[in-house]
């Protein structure tokens, strides 16, 4: 199903990060796990190594997801494969899945497991902001999938549906520059200063001076959307509580919906009820019951 083709039954269900709530995000086991919860689809954020891979991760250090530390960009490829990024998790992988140390994935290793999936399927890249290596990070992602057969008048690779997405207004306008714009979503949250200063553990100062970048960039990428410069709006849930004349709007616009991180009964309803396109979820199998 393309992005601006008519709304579902029901919402097409996006695995964040995999199966996260079951395993480690963004491992081979969360993503087979999706794969066998009959999730529609799979969302994935993206990083560069120092030499230029595609990988995995959603943060820009190593430290909450894997047993080594510092920033991702200052490890190559190799390096990165050295390290645990399942056992922080404290699950049991079944050899199904793989061993510890097959866990961690590149982008072209997503795409070998949607491939030998059997059955069309959507994958949605997060483009990580801000990146020290800023928009050589959609080239080099643009240029893994041309290498590996993607399309970009259709943005498929095979049975699989490709979308990009990123809080970045800037990430956005440049992948307009090569993607059709019904395949790019602009991400949206709202931003709060306190909250920001604790997760990345700034100062008054320093916090305040970031939380003031992304807010506009927050706003920036809300002009977008009601400009329609892409096809496709990525409210986070609680902004979809909160904004609801916006997130109307936005709908009778015409913009395609993906709602993150939409866990609970009560925001999976919500999202059906508003006629949402795309739910992001940790816990596929268990929105899919319910849907």
């Amino acid at each position: 199903m393309t992005p601006d083709e008519s709304v579902p039954a029901r919402p097409l269900v996006y695995a964040h990060r995999g199966a996260s709530a079951d395993f480690a995000e963004h491992t081979r086991a969360a993503y087979l796990r999706a794969l066998a919860d009959g999730a529609d689809g799979v969302e994935c954020d993206v990083q560069l190594s120092r030499d230029q891979h595609v990988v995995l991760l959603h943060d820009a250090n190593l430290d909450r997801t894997s047993d080594g530390t510092g920033p991702v960009a200052e490890r190559t490829i190799d390096e990165l494969r050295l390290l645990d990024f399942s056992s922080w998790k404290g699950v049991r992988i079944p050899e199904a899945y793989g061993a510890r140390s097959e866990q961690f994935l590149t982008l072209p290793d997503l795409l070998d497991l949607l491939r030998e999936s059997g059955r069309d399927i959507g994958l949605a890249i997060e483009l990580k902001h801000p990146s020290p290596y800023q928009l050589k990070l959609e080239d080099r992602v643009l240029e893994v999938l041309r290498a590996e057969g993607w399309d970009p008048r259709t943005s498929r690779l095979g049975n699989i549906r490709v979308t990009f997405m990123s809080f970045s207004p800037d990430s956005v306008r440049h992948l307009c520059k090569t993607v059709p714009a019904e395949f790019i979503c602009q991400l949206v949250d709202d931003i709060n200063v306190a909250e920001i200063r604790e997760e990345l553990g700034l100062g008054p100062l320093t916090g305040g001076a970031v939380a003031n970048v992304m807010k506009a960039a927050q706003l920036e990428g809300e002009r977008i959307l009601n400009d329609c410069e892409v096809g496709m709006a990525g409210p986070g849930i609680d902004y979809v509580r909160e904004h609801s004349r916006t997130v109307r709007r936005w709908l009778d616009s015409g913009r395609r919906f993906r709602v993150w991180t939409v866990d609970a009964t009560n925001d999976v309803a919500l999202c059906q009820g508003l006629g949402i396109h795309e739910i992001t979820t940790n816990k596929p199998a268990l929105v899919l019951a319910q849907l």
